[in-house]
């Protein structure tokens, strides 16, 4: 009796899936190509992954992948401090530290497990940690198992974060966290007025880069360069599997840090280590991004704005972030399961935003036009937006 009572408290709200007859989540992907997917047996434009520069299809990327199998197999089978350390891993590291510019950094099987690893590692229970309110799940997550005292402050609100690190009295270390380029909208953080106050109160900036690495910055290099910060003397993270399509994230900063974390970090050191085709596709990424950003950038920027003009012709009411994510606010859960099924009945594959991902009644559905996209693809999908506002906004 006690079992089922437990298996029964497990049960998820799918009323919205009831309601609406569509569920978008874990839809059957069976195969991917250049400008879309093939989910359900039928071809998808691909509005919905992070393959920002549309490189996770690039031969140049896969080639560089097989033969990384050649040389170490499919995987190592060990943790990097044991038997799983292959070369690539000093390689990629150091193509990543003069790319990001963020210092010496420690490479994870994924972005969300550095970020869990990292609080826990190095925050103690008395310090206190400030942290966006629109911070990424995985950066919450991270914060909860320090079991330290959280301040959320205002998104992007440097008055409402300066009055906190004033007001703060604790005897403990202060952290101020967020993220680079905001997941569910789209909005930058100022950076560099979050790192100028963390120098004025004595506390240590957080951030994670993982949907600006890539995309933002003059040469695509990330948050530091956009925002023109040079000697970071925080603490920086991203994943490697968005704009450098393939999979892992890093943690980076003061080579102290670093060499701490690979030695006393239990998300690191007991968790069998990234592939060594990761590594390799990573390192073929970073090549292409320094010979073709500008390219790939311009491509990326202009279907956003044709989308983004489309959207808002069809009256639908968008995010205003500056990045080339393009939000869609629905409001209730039902609301957005309604857009989201609306758009892929279109063959328009979209991202649906429901809690605990976003606050309850501000669900919204993300549509990355990424640079893999060509005129076909987006005329595509400006003919299904058009479509679409007319059924929801009538």
């Amino acid at each position: 009796m006690g079992t089922e009572r437990f298996y029964d408290s497990l049960s998820i709200d799918k009323s919205a899936a009831f309601e609406t007859g569509f569920n978008p989540y874990y839809r059957s992907v069976e195969a991917v190509y250049r400008t879309g997917a093939l989910i359900d047996g039928e071809s998808y434009i691909d509005c919905a992954s992070n393959d920002y520069l549309g490189l996770a299809a690039d031969p140049r990327v896969k080639d560089a992948m097989k033969k990384a199998i050649d040389t170490y197999g499919a995987s190592l089978c060990g943790t990097p401090i044991a038997s799983g350390y292959a070369r690539l891993f000093t390689e990629i590291g150091k193509k990543l530290e003069l790319f990001t510019g963020a210092g010496e950094n420690v490479i994870f099987p994924s972005c969300y497990q550095a970020n869990c690893a990292l609080f826990q590692n190095i925050v103690g229970e008395s310090d206190t940690i400030l942290v966006d309110h629109y911070a990424h799940a995985s950066l919450i997550q991270g914060i909860r198992l320090a079991r330290c005292k959280v301040k959320p402050f205002k998104h992007n609100d440097m008055e409402h974060l300066e009055r906190l690190l004033k007001s703060d009295g604790s005897t403990g270390r202060k952290w101020v966290v967020t993220e680079s380029v905001f997941s569910t909208e789209g909005s930058i953080a100022p950076l560099d007025r979050i790192a100028d106050l963390c120098e004025m109160y004595d506390a240590v900036p957080v951030v994670d880069d993982s949907h600006g690495i890539g995309v933002i910055g003059r040469n695509g290099r990330g948050i530091l360069e956009e925002k023109n910060i040079r000697g970071f003397k925080g603490i920086y993270t991203a994943s490697l599997g968005k704009a450098l399509a393939n999979a892992g994230g890093i943690i980076a900063g003061d080579p102290r840090l670093i060499d701490y974390m690979k030695y006393s970090c239990p998300g690191l050191i007991y968790s069998t280590a990234l592939t060594p085709s990761s590594l390799a596709g990573i390192g073929a990424v970073l090549d292409i991004i320094e010979a073709e950003f500008p390219a790939r950038s311009l491509r990326l920027r202009q279907n956003r704005a044709v989308v983004l003009k489309a959207l808002k012709e069809a009256a639908f009411t968008c995010s205003d972030g500056e990045s080339p994510i393009v939000s869609v606010i629905c409001g209730s859960d039902t609301a957005t399961f309604r857009c989201a099924r609306e758009f892929f009945n279109r063959k328009i594959f979209t991202t649906a935003f429901v809690p605990p991902s976003v606050p309850p009644g501000e669900g919204l559905i993300r549509i990355i036009a990424g640079a893999k996209l060509g005129e076909n693809e987006i005329s595509t999908i400006t003919a299904a937006i058009a479509e679409t506002g007319k059924e929801i906004n009538g």
